[in-house]
């Protein structure tokens, strides 16, 4: 005699995308102990709570490639500008910069000040970061990366130089204590001033330790603009050395003078991709954002300021608008608002479609969490491809533009038991509306919440639900298993 199933959490009547691009099918999905116990037709079954999801999709959890969440996990643990849009695990430490190693007092240079993490919540190990955050719990997961330009930042004097061996074999006993605690692998900003005179030499002698921990290379590239090609062949002779994966961070080609040139980057990736395990993330938008640069070629387009600690009152505005009221050049009235961040509009259309369409394209918001006045990628990413990209201009299907957000980004960052809605999977679901979901973030109003999402589960618990915050706080810090990647993907 059969007894009935009864599950912690039922969700009734909804229409899986499963995260590997199979086509869509109707199931109910009953979750116990925090993971995926049954999938299929579980009419008979009890649960402590069920949840009508007719006429809605039920998806994996979506895995932002890219962010810079790593303070924000401690400051904003509700993570309402992820969880609203159905993410359920984030990507921290990214372009070189990461929570962690970080000395008590000491000055942080540009852009890690972006974290905003407060002197006396600085940890000086790995270790102890991820064990606050262990203590203290986010609704989010977080798979994290340890930053180069922290590395260097805690280890060098002066940062206008390379690095010396005695330094280097400081930066890479770092590392490894940092890859022991968990973390996943090694980020590079060498765009950024903190790692500009840093040679490819330097990154792979500190990167040495990461073939032997399974880790992962993870670059915001030396330059995205004319030397695109140049810094992309950088990138990869740096995989082959350490003989590791690579993933190119929110790529993109920039200026003017470059649009297009992402059907000849993206060739080239998908030419090394046949002897080289090589990804790539990229966010859906024409305009990126960073910590504010007075340099030409980053002021080239419209340049509107996030945020400025000098002059707060600025968010919100152009540069330009900016610079004419106070009568001086955009690059003095930039230099006049330091520290901040600002929205570059550096890209052109054909090309973001281009590279969103890219087979092996993972989906990274690469958000800046504070300031009032966000890129609006930080609350809108993941609804944009899936509204107005899948549904609106019809680049791809709803089960590819999943797959890209989910499956895709835990196989290529070794996330065990995360990125499909499969038995013995961990819980961490999206239910959302195919027909009414879409980015209602603007430039003028960054932080509205998206529409269409109907509630977000982390590891079995609700934690957005009804427009709103729940306050369940169930995300893990997770670690990599490279072994966890099918044959043919990034291990």
């Amino acid at each position: 005699m059969s007894t009935t199933p009864t599950f912690d959490l039922l969700i009734r009547g909804g229409t899986v995308i499963d995260g590997t691009k199979a086509p869509r099918f109707d199931a109910d999905v009953g979750v116990k102990d925090g993971r995926i116990a049954a999938v299929g037709d579980l009419a008979g079954a009890s649960a402590t709570r069920t949840i009508a999801a007719a006429g809605l999709i039920v998806a994996p959890g979506f895995i932002d490639a890219h962010t810079h969440d790593d303070q924000a996990l401690f400051a904003q643990p509700d993570m309402a500008f992820k969880v609203s849009q159905g993410v359920t695990t984030v990507v921290a430490g990214n372009c070189g910069i990461s929570a962690a190693p970080l000395k008590k007092g000491m000055k942080l240079p540009m852009p890690l000040d972006l974290l905003d993490v407060p002197d006396a919540e600085r940890h000086s190990t790995f270790a102890g970061w991820v064990a606050a955050l262990r203590a203290r719990p986010a609704a989010t997961n977080v798979a994290a990366l340890v930053g180069h330009s922290t590395l260097r930042a805690a280890t060098m004097e002066s940062l206008d130089r390379e690095a010396t061996g005695e330094e280097i074999a400081a930066m890479q006993a770092l590392l490894v204590e940092a890859l022991e605690a968990g973390a996943i692998g090694l980020s590079t900003g060498t765009f950024y001033p903190p790692a500009v005179k840093a040679s490819t030499e330097e990154i792979v002698e500190v990167g040495r330790p990461l073939a032997v921990h399974g880790g992962l290379y993870v670059t915001h590239m030396r330059d995205e603009s004319s030397k695109v090609m140049e810094a992309l062949d950088e990138t990869f002779r740096i995989g082959r050395a350490l003989g590791i994966p690579v993933v190119v961070s929110h790529h993109k080609v920039q200026n003017k003078p470059n649009f297009g040139r992402s059907t000849e980057t993206l060739a080239f990736i998908r030419e090394t991709m046949k002897g080289q395990q090589v990804c790539l993330d990229c966010y859906p938008y024409t305009a990126g954002s960073t910590m504010i640069r007075t340099d030409r070629g980053m002021l080239d387009g419209r340049v509107l300021i996030a945020s400025s600690t000098p002059h707060p009152e600025c968010a919100g505005r152009d540069l330009g608008d900016i610079a004419a009221e106070w009568g001086v050049a955009e690059s003095e009235a930039a230099r006049r608002m330091q520290p901040g961040t600002a929205i570059y509009f550096l890209m052109d259309e054909p090309d973001v479609q281009r590279i969103l369409a890219f087979d092996e394209t993972m989906i990274g918001s690469d958000g800046i969490p504070t300031g009032e006045k966000p890129h609006p990628r930080l609350w809108g990413t993941f609804p944009r491809v899936l509204g107005h990209y899948s549904r609106e201009v019809g680049l791809f299907p709803l089960e590819t533009a999943v797959w890209k957000m989910t499956g895709l980004t835990a196989r290529n960052f070794g996330l065990a038991d995360r990125g499909t809605v499969t038995v013995g999977q961990h819980a961490d679901l999206v239910l959302f509306d195919a027909a009414t979901i879409r980015d209602a973030a603007t430039y003028e109003a960054p932080t509205t919440p998206a529409e269409g999402i109907h509630a977000v589960i982390v590891n079995g618990g609700v934690a957005w639900e009804g427009g709103r915050s729940t306050g369940v706080r169930r995300g893990q810090v997770l670690k990599r298993t490279p072994s966890a990647a099918p044959r043919g993907a990034a291990a």
